[in-house]
């Protein structure tokens, strides 16, 4: 049996919590500047509400998208049981541990090596595998990986990432009536004419992507950091980044874009051009995190 955790070293989620709400307040700044400068309250308040419309349904139905999407079969006793008699232990003992109901699990008929969570909040959630990342972990890294996704769900990062879709959606939106309609012009508000026009045409958009990436980022190292703590140790998720960096590369997966922040390892092949155009870290800076942790 592993010893308790230790709770200073491990408990990284303070700090990633403190960066994801300066980062939240620096994505509404932007919306409010932008918005003032294009069309003044009115223009903030019709990119709110288009924004908080289309973010809704992905909120509350996103998560059977993503099943479906992937084709996802569920992993019960009866359909797939060899698979349920794998990964329900580990799952039950991790949930057990963290204070989580227990998840529905699905299995992803796909070779390459991945795994996501998703639901609204931990009542609602799902764990998904492909069947190549079981094919090459052991227990150990199964139980990292699995923390690692029952920790996004513990840190609510489903609803964190809405909040940050819904604001960067509501400043693309802004972006569209700039494009369309132009900024304000008039007086009696506080719109910036073609200045405001240019802000969110251009740099508005750019901002908000590069933002809402790094709040994925840094919910990635949050998830790790849960999955060192509750697992009472980071050599499990240490060693599976390194077979999903390797494997994922060699057998990548056919995934949408949009989807690309949901799994533990991003399942495109080749490097980003920047690492703050990336939704995940690179795998050497969460190994070294995750290292220094030991």
């Amino acid at each position: 049996m592993f010893g308790p955790p230790r709770q200073s070293a491990w408990d990284t989620g303070g700090m990633n919590g403190v960066k994801t709400a300066l980062l939240l307040g620096l994505l509404s700044a932007v919306l409010l500047v932008g918005g003032q400068a294009l069309g003044g309250r009115q223009g903030v308040m019709i990119a709110l509400v288009l924004a908080a419309v289309m973010n809704f349904a992905s909120y509350f139905f996103s998560d059977k998208i993503a099943l479906s999407m992937y084709s996802a079969q569920p992993v019960t006793p009866e359909q797939n049981g060899h698979v349920f008699s794998r990964v329900y232990p580990i799952v039950a003992g991790l949930t057990q541990r963290m204070g989580l109901p227990m998840p529905k699990l699905w299995l992803i008929p796909d070779p390459s090596p991945n795994a996501f969570a998703t639901g609204r909040n931990p009542s609602h959630a799902s764990v998904a595998f492909t069947a190549g990342i079981l094919e090459i972990m052991n227990d150990s890294e199964l139980e990292g990986v699995i923390a690692h996704e029952l920790g996004h769900v513990r840190n609510r990062d489903i609803l964190i990432s809405s909040v940050a879709a819904t604001l960067a959606a509501a400043i693309t939106q802004l972006s569209h009536m700039a494009f369309f309609f132009g900024g304000r012009r008039d007086d009696e508000d506080e719109g910036g004419g073609i200045a405001g026009m240019l802000f969110m045409l251009i740099l508005g958009p750019i901002a908000a992507m590069l933002i809402q990436m790094a709040i994925s980022r840094s919910r990635e190292f949050g998830a790790d950091a849960a999955s060192a703590k509750f697992t009472g140790r980071p050599d499990g998720l240490i060693n599976a980044l390194r077979k999903l960096d390797y494997a994922s590369k060699r057998v990548p997966l056919e995934a949408n874009p949009a989807t690309a922040h949901m799994f533990i390892i991003k399942p495109f092949t080749g490097s980003s051009l920047m690492n703050l155009f990336s939704t995940h870290p690179s795998t050497e800076q969460r190994i070294a995190r995750l290292e220094a942790l030991r």
